[in-house]
């Protein structure tokens, strides 16, 4: 199905559960992103309804991380890049502190890059390693970088620019669980356990690697 029953809609989509039965519903993984059309329409509400945004991806009036959009449908990942070319204006898909996903605006230079986690590598013949990413990319790639630590994609060129390590003194993000959205420094890292304890603000909290995104 197209569709999702607004009462289904995953947490982190901030739209009201009391309008339509249904809403669109994202063609990649549900919990991970957020459909096209709810950014454009209920979010930064550039449009009106979807027949709008059918007609802006025609017209080519919308680009995702640098590239041109034909389905409303696509999902949009953490920190994917969105141009709304008519307006020259540009987004970043970001968590507000309650975790909800939000378009925070960013400046015409970052819209060729954005982070991404990795989830897995392998070593191909030849020696030559396979870095696989949790937006659903994958490098061969050179940089020194290991599972769990994150990297900055330079999406015009298509490639890797640097990595940022999961180590003390980093900064992350945690994109799920119920400290969604909140911003921290990495304390210890408990590599048995899988987790780590993050000074958030004021406070300190123990939270699973597999929950957060190094960011710098």
């Amino acid at each position: 199905m197209s569709h999702l029953k607004r009462q289904e809609v995953p947490k982190n989509w901030p739209i009201s559960r009391k309008r339509t039965v249904y809403v669109v519903k994202p063609m990649s993984k549900l919990s991970n992103s957020i459909p096209l059309l709810i950014i454009l329409r209920d979010i930064l509400k550039i449009a009106q309804n979807r027949r709008e945004v059918k007609r802006s991806l025609h017209e080519n009036q919308i680009l995702v991380n640098s590239k041109k959009i034909k389905d409303e449908k696509i999902g949009l990942y953490l920190f994917d890049t969105l141009q709304i070319i008519p307006l020259k204006k540009s987004y970043r898909i970001n968590l507000t502190k309650t975790g909800k996903f939000e378009a925070e605006e960013i400046n015409e230079k970052e819209n060729n890059f954005k982070i991404a986690k990795i989830i897995d590598k392998k070593v191909l013949s030849g020696k030559k390693t396979q870095i696989n990413l949790s937006d659903g990319r994958n490098f061969i790639s050179e940089i020194k970088c290991n599972v769990n630590d994150s990297v900055l994609i330079n999406l015009k060129e298509k490639k890797m620019e640097k990595c940022f390590l999961l180590k003390e003194n980093s900064k992350v993000l945690i994109f799920s669980g119920k400290h969604a959205g909140e911003r921290g420094i990495i304390q210890k890292i408990d590599k048995t356990k899988k987790m780590v304890n993050l000074k958030c603000d004021n406070s300190n909290i123990n939270v699973l690697i597999k929950q957060l995104i190094v960011i710098e």
